[in-house]
């Protein structure tokens, strides 16, 4: 009883206080406006939201949206708790949420920003996106279409779990036959492209987002929407009218990239080449010399692979891995000059790789064909000159080192052979054919 005496001549003494343009904000029954506000202002507070909730709902009646921001705050959160008693009477729980919704935009029209002037459609849409997730989601033509709305509307201040939930709505119209794959893709893109934008305010926030886009490409991976077949389907034409668009060029990349086997197509291969021309780096290089070898392009693919090595911004370490690979691509096309020079700048740069360049250097001066008559000899010199180096550099390939040394020590010439050329054993030899060039020992059998 004395709570309601307090409450009562709150209302008075609020009523009394009131000028004309006061009576103009609460409406034309201004005591009943005032009197039911207080009455769910005071329940509110004291968390008695049961009670509370019926004095909103009288507040809510009566009162212009212009009497309080907090008929819409506090009333969402009041039919929220009301929505989740109700969800199994179907009626009542449709009709709420209704209710609950209507109240966003109802906020958003008469309270677009805050008293101190700061933007509020952010917040009041996301809001609503998310109110929308909790109680419509098995209504994924209706989350598709007011998701994609307010994804519109926002774009990077959208928050994750919209840009989540509205891919995978637009998933499941996919597989429901209500949408084509691009449209998925195209969502893909638009909600991708939102959480790429974000900007956080705070360390957790830079977390979310990072969650976010986790989510969002395992989702969209797990759709098996984006199928080689499609993508090619898709994007062929968008490519073809506009080639150097680096939107739709990384957007290509991109998804063949996540998508399975989807590396060996044109389609990749051009958009892999444009990227690369349009915004060149030493690792898209190198991504292009491994796109050209499988193709067989070798002078391309050995192009490539330079001008990785060639890029500043490639540290030793890198340039020493792509000096190896130049080395190992080259010896097997048999350019021999290239591969020779490139294995021995590999050492030079990085000991770490000098047991396997020596064994490729070995294997060069074992297979080069030499002319001359000491040259054809030499070339097994040199072979085993490698090939013990290769032995000392790494323990691993001592067993490989011994085999190849006694594969070309048959090949060394007998004594008296050697003799003839003004050559003894041990003697110091330069040898060059092949593109090749090295001094080495000579030896007998």
């Amino acid at each position: 009883m004395k709570r309601l005496t307090f409450i009562l001549l709150a209302v008075m003494a609020a009523f009394m206080g009131q000028n004309a343009s006061a009576q103009g904000k609460y409406g034309a029954d201004s005591a009943e406006c005032i009197k039911y506000l207080s009455y769910y202002q005071e329940y509110y507070k004291q968390k008695n939201y049961d009670s509370a909730l019926p004095n909103w709902r009288k507040a809510y009646a009566i009162c212009p949206a212009t009497a309080s921001q907090n008929l819409f705050v506090h009333g969402s959160t009041l039919l929220n708790r009301e929505i989740n008693k109700n969800r199994k009477n179907a009626a009542l729980f449709s009709a709420q949420v209704d209710s609950l919704l209507k109240l966003q935009d109802e906020r958003l029209e008469f309270y677009p920003r805050t008293a101190k002037g700061v933007d509020q459609k952010a917040t009041i849409l996301n809001n609503k996106g998310q109110y929308m997730i909790n109680f419509r989601s098995d209504d994924s033509q209706y989350l598709y279409d007011n998701l994609t709305a307010i994804i519109k509307e926002l774009g990077s201040e959208t928050k994750g779990g919209l840009l989540v939930n509205n891919l995978q709505a637009a998933i499941n119209l996919y597989r429901d036959g209500k949408l084509q794959a691009d449209d998925v893709i195209n969502m893909y893109d638009t909600v991708t492209e939102a959480i790429g934008a974000a900007t956080a305010k705070s360390d957790a926030e830079a977390e979310d987002n990072l969650k976010t886009k986790a989510t969002i490409e395992s989702v969209f991976a797990d759709s098996k929407v984006a199928s080689c077949d499609n993508l090619i389907a898709i994007f062929t034409p968008r490519f073809e009218a506009d080639p150097t668009n680096m939107a739709v060029v990384t957007n290509i990349v991109k998804l063949m990239n996540s998508a399975e086997d989807c590396a060996n197509n044109d389609l990749y291969f051009k958009a892999v080449t444009q990227m690369h021309k349009n915004d060149p780096s030493y690792r898209s290089a190198f991504g292009l010399y491994k796109l050209n070898a499988a193709r067989g392009n070798v002078a391309d693919a050995c192009r490539y692979l330079e001008e990785a090595i060639d890029y500043e911004e490639s540290d030793e370490a890198t340039d020493a891995q792509y000096l190896y690979e130049l080395a190992r691509f080259c010896y097997a096309n048999n350019m021999r000059g290239r591969a020779f020079d490139a294995a021995g700048k590999a050492v030079r740069l990085d000991n770490g790789y000098a047991g396997k360049a020596y064994m490729i250097m070995g294997n060069l001066w074992a297979s080069a064909s030499c002319g001359g008559d000491v040259d054809k000899y030499a070339r097994y010199w040199a072979a085993t000159d490698y090939y013990q180096k290769a032995q000392a550099a790494d323990a691993t390939l001592a067993e490989d080192a011994r085999s190849a040394i006694g594969k070309v020590s048959i090949y060394y010439p007998e004594a008296s052979e050697i003799f003839m050329y003004d050559l003894g054993k041990g003697q110091i030899y330069t040898v060059s054919c092949s593109g090749m060039t090295t001094t080495t020992t000579v030896r007998t059998r």
